[in-house]
């Protein structure tokens, strides 16, 4: 399918689109963009008239040099613009970490916008640090993960970033075993990525849109949490508070997968979200 354009609050978003029926909008997480969802594509086309697009600063779009806004919020905008700029009407979303948040921001504002939301391990984080445990995991992640990635950005050693960043999120060693293509996929976006860093890094918890239990309850949309059986364990406080918070969703663990939740395998992705799409 051929790539497509639309403008929306002052930039570019570039976007792919396959298949008819009710609209199925995909959202990547950090350093993804429209290409993290090639293999699902072919799978959920079938169905639905699924769109991925690039969000924001994310590969081809194109890149601001005055950029400072990397929060989720300003993705959720752009995401509300872009399903009204193709008149989409109603939408099932699939929202993969920031994607995830993204897509639970437009949820909580625009609720009149959605079908169905499947979150993969959504970077709620917010949620978590109202318990002690939830605190120190974040200090944890802050810690290994965040700051020593900010300072290799800072220092220039971008591969390092990004590398410490994704093992970071999906435990030691993942970088190294990926293809090349995927290394080239992700240096790619690296600098929207640095500017995430940079902003966890100065803000900490603050950096991420509050989003709290109370926002939550308020999101009646059917709710599909998917779980990587071995991700980090931030990951999963999220979904648990989740669990707790949202009225009406049910939860799913993808064997053998990490954070990544394996969305480069169409299989296990679509036969654990099909299912509760159709249902929907």
């Amino acid at each position: 399918s051929n790539i497509k354009t639309v403008d929306i609050n002052g930039t570019t978003l570039h976007y792919i689109e396959c298949g008819e029926g009710e609209p199925l909008v995909l959202v990547h997480g950090s350093l993804g963009d429209y290409r993290t969802w090639i293999s699902q594509i072919d799978v959920l086309s079938e169905e639905y008239r699924v769109i991925a697009y690039s969000r924001r600063y994310h590969y081809p779009n194109p890149w601001p040099q005055n950029a400072t806004d990397f929060t989720a919020g300003i993705h959720a905008k752009d995401l509300v613009a872009f399903i009204h700029a193709l008149n989409l009407d109603k939408v099932h979303l699939i929202g993969h970490s920031y994607g995830g948040l993204t897509t639970l921001l437009v949820a909580r504002d625009h609720p009149g916008l959605i079908r169905s939301l499947t979150l993969g391990e959504a970077a709620a984080q917010s949620l978590t640090v109202t318990s002690s445990e939830g605190k120190s995991v974040f200090q944890n992640f802050m810690q290994h993960s965040v700051r020593p990635s900010h300072k290799a950005f800072e220092q220039g050693n971008i591969e390092k970033g990004v590398r410490i960043f994704i093992n970071g999120v999906l435990g030691e060693g993942p970088y190294e075993n990926m293809p090349p293509i995927a290394h080239i996929f992700m240096l790619e976006n690296a600098r929207e990525m640095k500017g995430q860093i940079k902003g966890l890094n100065d803000e900490g918890i603050d950096f991420f849109p509050a989003l709290t239990c109370n926002d939550a309850k308020q999101i009646t949309v059917p709710t599909l949490l998917l779980d990587g059986e071995v991700s980090p364990r931030f990951l999963g406080l999220i979904n648990d508070a989740l669990e707790e918070c949202l009225p009406n969703n049910e939860r799913t663990m993808i064997p053998g997968a990490s954070h990544d939740l394996k969305i480069q395998e169409s299989s296990v992705f679509s036969e654990t979200v099909l299912p509760f799409l159709v249902e929907h």
